[in-house]
């Protein structure tokens, strides 16, 4: 068994598929449109694992996303070294996303770093 896509609403569905695509090198379908419920959405593919799916409708909110609490808490995108997470993570804050911790070892064999991305989602990228 494996884990198929992981699916997020977001508010602005075009600029959150310019993030995935320019930092994190995802590959955009031709996007989904449901003319009667205005449900939109793109499936985005990585070099391997699952597919993360963005989506978005009218009447949505977008709450303030607490890095301590319940639910899902963040995607971790792995690089292929630790001079990659520092170069991303220097380009992400470059931009003006929030680096919230690393890059770093942790005690559990990773190097990675944390980064609040689009609509303030939490990105971790990790070797």
């Amino acid at each position: 068994m494996n884990i198929e896509h992981i699916a997020m609403y977001v508010t602005d569905l075009e600029a959150a598929k310019d993030f995935f695509v320019k930092y994190l090198d995802g590959k955009p379908n031709e996007g989904y449109h449901n003319k009667v419920t205005d449900f939109r959405s793109y499936f985005i593919s990585f070099d391997e694992g699952a597919r993360l799916e963005i989506m978005t409708k009218p009447g949505m909110t977008d709450e303030v996303k607490q890095t301590a609490r319940t639910g899902y808490i963040h995607i971790a995108f792995r690089v292929e070294s630790k001079e990659k997470v520092n170069q991303l993570t220097e380009k992400l804050k470059a931009d003006g996303f929030e680096v919230i911790s690393g890059p770093r070892n942790t005690g559990d064999g990773y190097y990675e770093s944390c980064v609040i991305g689009i609509e303030g989602n939490q990105i971790e990228i990790t070797v």
